[in-house]
């Protein structure tokens, strides 16, 4: 068992749940508790090392012998250990290094989402919960950015990573990607453009968000074809970067599921 802090497996631990270059340079990063576990053992993702304490979950069992099963390097550590190596502050008994691998995007694309400066860790990882659930193919991320593998933006993706796949990617590589798909460019921007239930969503198209303190950028701006706002009768000025993916991404899967055309 390890006992001290000091461990230099616990201590690298650390690093790579705090900095960015760390899990760029070595292509891994940190999956904490027993449900982000399981997403990621059920999705076929390469685990590299384990830890836990004694207090682990039956689900996080299951997951630890599963993970062993596979010849991944199991420890247990003391709790105060854990606490440490942890980004929460009540860890749930298992920690796992996962390897970073990009998953391929989809040959025909009719349904993709843009974020462009989103820096929330929260907001990004609550997005891509949101863009997952609601069936997008790829989310493609512009410099600028909050990095996907950062421990907050893992928890609020619940599971995401591991399915959805989120591409990194210069405004150049975006552009092409989506002239060769031919999809429609929508920008969903405050104050702009149609109402988005009036627009039509059933053709192959992409979305862009902006960040939350500036909007979209002047990349963006240029590539967007069309522009959508949400009606705020309230005189709010925004909403959050993701309670607005939210809104119009499922306006898109209520057109896409109804015969309805959208109102003129």
């Amino acid at each position: 068992m390890i006992t001290s802090t000091k461990n230099p497996k616990i201590k690298r631990i650390r690093v790579l749940q705090s900095s960015n270059r760390a899990r760029n340079v070595e292509k891994v990063f940190i999956v904490e508790g027993d449900r982000l576990v399981g997403e990621a053992l059920q999705a076929d993702w390469d685990a590299r090392a384990v830890f836990y304490t004694d207090d682990i979950s039956h689900r996080g069992k299951a997951a630890l012998e599963e993970l062993a099963e596979r010849g991944v390097a199991t420890e247990q550590v003391s709790p105060h250990v854990m606490r440490a190596a942890s980004d929460t502050q009540t860890p749930q008994g298992i920690l796992v290094e996962f390897s970073i691998k990009d998953l391929h995007l989809p040959s025909k694309l009719d349904f993709v989402l843009i974020l462009d400066a989103v820096r929330d860790p929260g907001n990004l990882g609550t997005i891509l919960r949101t863009a997952a659930a609601s069936g997008v193919q790829a989310v493609l991320l512009p410099p600028g950015s909050v990095d996907i593998y950062s421990p907050k933006v893992l928890r609020g993706g619940m599971g995401a990573h591991f399915r959805l796949p989120i591409s990194s990617l210069g405004w150049r590589e975006i552009e092409d990607i989506t002239q060769k798909s031919g999809l429609h460019v929508i920008l969903a921007e405050a104050g702009s453009g149609q109402v988005y239930t009036q627009m039509d969503y059933r053709s192959p198209l992409v979305i862009i968000i902006g960040g939350e303190a500036h909007g979209a950028g002047p990349q963006a701006q240029t590539m967007a074809e069309t522009a959508v706002h949400i009606p705020m009768p309230g005189g709010t000025e925004s909403l959050n970067a993701a309670v607005a993916a939210g809104v119009v991404l499922f306006e898109v899967v209520r057109q896409r599921r109804s015969t309805d055309l959208p109102s003129a």
